[in-house]
C-alpha cells in the first residue's frame, strides 16, 4: 500500500448530526486541490427535530465548497440571492472568492428520506490568482454528469476529468471527483494523469494491496499504483488533483495568505458579510 490510510475523525455538529471527516488531518493537509473531506450521515431525525439540524449563515472565501448528496434532500441559500434544492447525484458548487455567506436547511420533505440523510461535502482551493474572484453559485443536474460502467463497477463523474470524460461542472483548476459503486471482488478503476490521488471508501470494505480499508478510511496514493479491489459491495470516492500550494485554513475560510484570513474574521463579526436574502434572522457567530 503506498502510504497508511487516514481513519477520518468524527465531528458533531450539534442536533444529532456527526460526519467523519478525513481531510485536513495530521498525515494530509490536502490532496491535490482538496481541502477539506466531510462525510455525514447517513442520519434520521424524528420530525420534530428536523429543522434543529438547521445549518444557519455562515461565511466562505478563498475557496469552493462541492456539496453532493447519496440520499436526502436540502436547500441552499447564499447571499447571491442563490436558492436550490439539491437531491441525490446533484452537485452544488458554490465559489466563494472574495466572500460569501450561505445556509443549508432541511425544509424539504425528503430531507431524511432514502434511508436518512447522507452528504459529502469536500472544499476546493482556489488557485491565488483567482482567491479573490466575484463569488458565484453553479447547480448541476444528476442528469448531466458523465457515467458508465464495467466489469462490476458504475461510476458517475462528479467533476473535472476522468477515465476519458470531462464534467459539465466548471472548475478552476485541473482535479477529478468520482462516485462508485463497486460490486464484491470487482477491480476498482483509478484515473491517470494526476499527481496526487485518494480514495475513500464510504461504504463497504475495500483492499489495497491485500490490506483492508474500512468505511470511513481514505488513502493516498502518491507512489505507486495499488491493487485495488471491492471486498464487499462498496461506495467509494475518488478525487484529486493537483496541488496548488500550502493553504491556510480557519473556521470556514481558506487562503495563501494568513493576513488575509484575520480579515475575514474581523468582517464577519463586523457584519460586513452580506446575509442570504429572507435568511438573515440568525447566523453561526465567529468562533473564540
Amino acid at each position: 500500500m503506498p502510504t497508511a490510510p487516514i481513519t477520518a475523525r468524527t465531528a458533531d455538529l450539534g442536533h444529532g448530526l456527526t460526519v467523519r471527516r478525513a481531510l485536513p488531518h495530521a498525515q494530509r493537509r490536502a490532496v491535490g486541490p482538496f481541502v477539506f473531506w466531510d462525510h455525514a450521515g447517513p442520519v434520521t431525525l424524528a420530525p420534530e427535530a428536523v429543522r434543529g439540524a438547521d445549518v444557519r449563515p455562515h461565511p466562505h472565501i478563498g475557496l469552493a465548497t462541492v456539496s453532493y448528496l447519496l440520499s436526502g434532500a436540502m436547500t441552499h441559500r447564499d447571499s447571491l440571492g442563490t436558492v436550490q434544492d439539491i437531491r441525490p447525484g446533484d452537485v452544488n458548487w458554490m465559489t466563494a472568492g472574495r466572500g460569501i455567506s450561505h445556509s443549508e436547511r432541511f425544509t424539504h420533505p425528503d430531507s431524511f428520506a432514502g434511508g436518512g440523510l447522507e452528504l459529502l461535502q469536500s472544499w476546493v482551493a482556489l488557485p491565488a490568482e483567482a482567491e479573490e474572484c466575484a463569488p458565484a453559485f453553479a447547480h448541476t443536474p444528476r442528469a448531466a454528469l458523465p457515467e458508465g460502467e464495467d466489469g462490476g463497477v458504475w461510476w458517475r463523474l462528479v467533476a473535472g476529468e476522468a477515465f476519458g470524460c470531462r464534467s459539465p461542472v466548471a472548475v478552476a483548476s485541473p482535479l477529478f471527483y468520482l462516485h462508485l459503486r463497486a460490486s464484491a471482488g470487482a477491480r476498482i478503476p483509478l484515473p491517470t494523469g494526476h499527481t496526487e490521488r485518494a480514495l475513500y471508501v464510504a461504504r463497504g470494505r475495500v483492499r489495497a494491496d491485500g490490506a483492508t480499508l474500512e468505511a470511513g478510511q481514505l488513502l493516498l496514493i502518491d507512489g505507486a499504483e495499488p491493487s485495488l479491489a471491492a471486498d464487499t459491495d462498496a461506495t467509494v470516492f475518488l478525487f484529486g488533483g493537483e496541488p496548488l500550494g500550502p493553504r491556510f485554513v480557519w473556521w470556514n475560510f481558506v487562503s495563501s495568505r494568513r493576513e488575509r484570513i484575520e480579515q475575514a474574521k474581523a468582517d464577519w463579526a463586523a457584519g460586513r458579510f452580506a446575509l442570504p436574502p429572507g435568511d438573515d434572522a440568525e447566523w453561526i457567530p465567529l468562533p473564540a
